[in-house]
């Protein structure tokens, strides 16, 4: 069972690398740093394959870890995130309006996450509850809030 789930996830994160990256970019505005976490993420999706109760829930699951490794290395990062316009060009991203970039970067990790996820990654409020492991309603009332947030902080530029 072990190696169908491993297989299942590699499957999994081969197929769905950029949007694992595009996440991870959000997060940290550096390309070398996206794709180490992207890497780590990878590696412990494998590495804890057990963990993993119902394969159905594989991509959902990936993106959680990948959000966790955001967090983990955001909390242990020293230095400040760059500058948007010192961000590596190299990377061609959906996020083109700066003023929305740097109203996401003014949210904290969870609403940064439930917007890109439902705006960006186009995923369904229930997919997003189960991301973040949080209620449903949560999750809507959250997104809710974030909205009114991002548009005062974009009404002040």
């Amino acid at each position: 069972m072990r190696k169908n789930k491993v297989r299942v996830i590699e499957e999994i994160l081969i197929k769905n690398y950029n949007k694992y990256y595009k996440l991870a970019f959000s997060y940290v505005h550096n390309d070398t740093d996206a794709m180490d976490i992207v890497q780590e993420s990878a590696y412990k999706a494998i590495k804890s394959a057990n963990s993993l109760k119902e394969i159905k829930y594989v991509d959902t699951w990936i993106y959680r870890i990948v959000i966790n490794q955001c967090k983990t290395f955001l909390s242990k990062s020293s230095h400040l995130t760059e500058n948007i316009e010192d961000v590596n060009a190299s990377f061609n991203d959906n996020y083109e309006n700066i003023d929305l970039k740097n109203a996401l970067n003014m949210l904290d990790n969870d609403e940064k996450a439930i917007v890109i996820l439902r705006f960006f990654e186009d995923l369904k409020i229930e997919d997003i509850a189960n991301i973040l492991n949080i209620n449903v309603n949560t999750v809507k009332s959250k997104l809710y809030r974030c909205l009114k947030k991002l548009g005062s902080i974009i009404e002040e530029v």
